[in-house]
């Protein structure tokens, strides 16, 4: 059984690329022959990205892919284990809320919220986790024109920093976040800004937001989360 039309449409009604779907379709094949068992623990990202010839950051679409329709469970800090046959896919209960909420709501969150984010992983992010976060900042750095894998990186990214907090309400809130960050609204306004001049000056500020947490420099890490929320306040004050 192919599992391409059921993830034809995902919670985010975003589509699978090739490479992903390809990821997909073997992890579903292996959990369908049982070669990963019910309550099995995957291979890592980095294994299953090596073994499979892809990037890391494919393998994590898959892997949110099979996620959103309740093929496997995450647990922060441990991975990715195989859900018992016909568990049903999970509600989303961010995705009322996030629906509900305005591009002014979004903004007034991050202000109260990246701050001390960025503050409390640049404490606590060990060290594994920040050569984690310095990996998906040079699959960013690659990027050039592709705005939606630049969000996806971007998201990937904040993620990374949210979990290194070691606060799993955190993590959760930002995960919120993200999903309002995702509405309509928010997409629109990317593909007007988020231009090949503007992703080159991304990469640069989270470069530096990177260097100031890997060099444990608490001041200047929530100087840049700071600056950059003014600056995404003034393209939403553009829009108005």
């Amino acid at each position: 059984m192919s599992l391409a039309p059921v993830l034809s449409a995902l919670p985010n009604d975003a589509p699978l690329s090739a490479t992903v779907q390809t990821v997909v379709n073997t992890i579903y094949a292996r959990i369908r022959s049982g070669d990963y068992g019910v309550d099995a623990r995957l291979p890592s990202e980095r294994q299953l990205a090596s073994e499979l010839h892809v990037a890391r950051n494919t393998v994590r679409e898959a892997l949110d892919a099979l996620e959103g329709h309740g093929l496997i469970r995450r647990r922060a800090g441990s991975g990715s284990f195989v859900n018992p046959p016909g568990t049903p896919e999970p509600a989303n209960p961010h995705s009322e809320i996030a629906a509900s909420s305005s591009p002014l709501d979004l903004q007034v969150v991050r202000g109260i919220l990246e701050p001390d984010m960025v503050r409390l992983a640049v404490v606590n992010m060990p060290p594994r986790a920040i050569e984690a976060l310095g990996e998906t900042l040079s699959e960013m750095e690659a990027i050039t024109t592709d705005a939606d894998a630049f969000v996806r990186l971007e998201e990937a990214f904040y993620r990374k920093i949210a979990a290194g907090t070691g606060n799993p309400l955190i993590a959760g809130c930002y995960d919120l976040v993200i999903d309002a960050c995702r509405q309509s609204f928010r997409a629109a306004q990317l593909r007007r800004h988020l231009t090949p001049a503007r992703i080159e000056d991304y990469q640069k500020r989270y470069n530096s937001l990177f260097n100031a947490i890997a060099a444990r420099d608490t001041e200047a890490a929530v100087e840049f989360i700071k600056l950059h929320l003014i600056e995404e306040q003034r393209l939403l004050l553009q829009d108005g």
